[in-house]
């Protein structure tokens, strides 16, 4: 009898362990699974400028994305119907369509945007399937938000989307950039830096309009690029064949790299970093382009450009060739530039 039980307690130890041991295991599969998944790169390339899981709920421009997750997605919804949800709404963002009246009512509706559908059907699949990243505040605010009958979906796709913060953007991950191939190491730089503009950019427009946007520009555009390029310990710079100000003008092999990029966006190609080994040297370059939020400054005259901020351009950049663009047009490329 005693053999008998220490038999089935050897047993239940090894198969105890076993169980630990595969569900371990699984959860380090469905992590890398989900590093490799296409769209984990392309959210953190196209969305994470206004939706980064990062930063505090009160400094934001924008919903993260975990909470898009948790409102499109609930226990009936399939995949299908939440990518053709996702594709329906960035081709037509509007008001009376949106399902997250916080937010619109908060932020506003978002810039209309041109994207591949391939690229918004990849990124939704990644939602739909792999946990995100989210803020260390969501989980509490969603709660108190749908203890409130404000929140809607529960946001569960096939897994649980209750992500830890794996992202771009997570400071833990900074220590890895030199790990990564150079292309990604200098995507992530630029991203890292767009963020920053973006984000002060778009909040002075939001909280004090157009105008104070462009001082914004004229005065502290330069010094946040700077302080970027020192964290990151790396060159990086925003250039263009149109430039407003004359200090960013591309040469000549810039602007070549502008036309491909401009080539990549007619063709509806999803545009990779293109990358240049020159003795102890890396340089990475990768296009800037336009949303709708853009042509206030960077639009037609007397079409998306109101005058009061024509009068300002022409005073602050009497040289100003960066207007007459429209939406989902390459206005520069960022050049990046580190060590080996």
């Amino acid at each position: 009898m005693k053999n008998t039980l220490s038999v089935l307690a050897i047993l239940l130890l090894v198969f105890g362990c076993n169980n630990s041991k595969n569900k371990s295991y699984t959860a380090v599969e469905n992590q890398v699974e989900a590093n490799q998944h296409p769209g984990k790169k392309l959210m953190e390339t196209n969305c994470y400028i206004c939706h980064s899981p990062t930063g505090s709920h009160d400094d934001r421009i924008g919903p993260p994305m975990i909470a898009i997750k948790r409102h499109y997605i609930n226990d009936g919804t399939n995949k299908e119907e939440f990518i053709a949800d996702m594709q329906a709404w960035i081709k037509n963002p509007n008001a009376d369509d949106a399902k997250m009246f916080g937010a619109v009512k908060r932020f506003g509706v978002m810039p209309k945007q041109v994207y591949p559908e391939e690229t918004i059907k990849l990124i939704s699949e990644y939602m739909y399937d792999y946990e995100i990243d989210q803020p260390d505040w969501f989980d509490d605010h969603f709660n108190k938000q749908r203890g409130k009958n404000r929140g809607q979906g529960m946001g569960n796709g096939m897994r649980n989307g209750m992500g830890k913060n794996y992202g771009i953007n997570n400071p833990q991950n900074e220590l890895n950039y030199q790990d990564l191939p150079y292309g990604e190491r200098g995507l992530k730089y630029a991203l890292a830096t767009k963020t920053v503009l973006g984000k002060n950019l778009m909040g002075t427009i939001q909280k004090k309009g157009t105008l104070e946007a462009l001082s914004f520009c004229n005065e502290r555009a330069y010094p946040l690029t700077d302080s970027m390029a020192l964290v990151h310990n790396a060159n990086i710079k925003r250039v263009s064949d149109k430039p407003r100000n004359s200090n960013n003008q591309a040469n000549t092999k810039e602007i070549a790299y502008i036309n491909t990029f401009k080539n990549n966006i007619k063709n509806s190609e999803e545009p990779k970093p293109i990358v240049e080994e020159i003795n102890t040297k890396v340089h990475v370059y990768y296009p800037i382009t336009t949303n709708a939020m853009c042509l206030q400054c960077h639009g037609s005259p007397n079409k998306d450009i109101q005058n009061t901020t024509l009068k300002k351009l022409s005073l602050l950049y009497p040289k100003d060739k960066a207007i007459g663009y429209d939406v989902n047009q390459v206005r520069g490329i960022w050049s990046i530039s580190f060590d080996k």
